[in-house]
C-alpha cells in the first residue's frame, strides 16, 4: 500500500521594481497541494483554505472534521431542494461520515469491500493510495471501484477515472451503505455530475497522457 501526494512551492519573497521587472528572493514555501481530488475545492471552508494548502498530510487530523462533516452535503440540500431526502436526515443527524473518512483520510480497510481494501493505517491524512497488489484491468469503468473497478480511483488515479463525479456522488451518499447498510442512496445520486466524463478528453498515448482540457463554458451544469 502506498500514498502519494504533491505539492506547489513559490519563493517567499516578490519585489514589484519600478521599471515593470520583478525579484524573487527568500526560500520556497508551500502554497498548494494535492492529494484527492476536490478536498480543497468542495471540502476545506474559506477560512482554512491557506492553512490547509500551507500544511502536510501527516497533519490532516486538525481538518478531520470538514470531512467528517462536509459543507457540500449541505448545500446540495439547499441548491436541489427536496432532492436528496435521506442524505437531508443524514446531514442532519450530525454523525460523521465514517466512509468519506475511510476514502480520503486513511484508505478503506479490510471487511468494508469485499476482497479489497487499501488501508495505511491510522494516521489521518489525505493521500491518494493505491493496492499495489491489485493488477491493472483490461475492462476499466471510469466509476472507479464504486462500480466494480478495484483498479480505478479511489485505488489510485488513472488518467481516464471520473475523479469529480465520483468524489460529488461520495458525497451526496453514494457509499454510506457501504458502512450502514440500512442508508438509502437519493435516486438523484445518479444524475450528480460535472458534466464532464472520460469520453469529453482525447489522452495522449505517452507521459503526461492527458490531453488538453475541455473549456468549462462548454460543459453542462451539475445536474440533480
Amino acid at each position: 500500500m502506498i500514498g502519494v501526494w504533491t505539492s506547489a512551492c513559490r519563493r517567499k519573497s516578490v519585489i514589484q521594481n519600478g521599471d515593470g521587472t520583478t525579484a524573487q528572493t527568500g526560500p520556497y514555501v508551500q502554497v498548494s497541494r494535492l492529494g484527492n481530488p476536490l478536498i480543497n475545492e468542495a471540502v476545506i471552508p474559506m477560512a482554512f483554505k491557506d492553512g490547509w494548502n500551507a500544511d502536510v498530510p501527516a497533519g490532516d487530523s486538525k481538518y478531520a472534521r470538514f470531512i467528517a462533516n462536509p459543507e457540500l452535503q449541505s448545500l446540495l440540500n439547499v441548491l436541489y431542494k427536496g432532492a436528496f431526502p435521506n442524505l437531508a436526515a443524514l446531514a442532519s443527524s450530525g454523525k460523521p461520515r465514517a466512509d468519506l473518512e475511510a476514502v480520503l483520510l486513511t484508505g478503506i480497510p479490510a471487511g468494508i469491500v469485499p476482497g479489497f481494501q487499501n488501508n495505511t493505517g491510522s494516521t489521518l491524512a489525505d493521500q491518494l493510495r493505491l493496492n499495489m497488489a491489485i493488477p491493472p484491468t483490461n475492462r476499466p469503468n471510469a466509476g472507479g471501484l464504486a462500480f466494480g473497478d478495484a483498479a480505478g480511483y479511489p485505488n489510485g488515479r488513472r488518467p481516464a477515472d471520473d475523479v469529480v463525479t465520483i468524489v460529488l456522488r461520495a458525497v451526496a451518499g453514494l457509499l454510506y451503505p457501504l458502512i450502514d447498510k440500512t442508508y438509502k442512496v437519493d435516486a438523484a445520486v445518479s444524475l450528480v455530475s460535472d458534466g464532464l466524463g472520460p469520453k469529453n478528453s482525447s489522452y495522449l498515448s505517452s507521459f503526461p497522457y492527458l490531453g488538453t482540457p475541455s473549456s468549462g463554458y462548454a460543459t453542462k451544469p451539475l445536474a440533480a
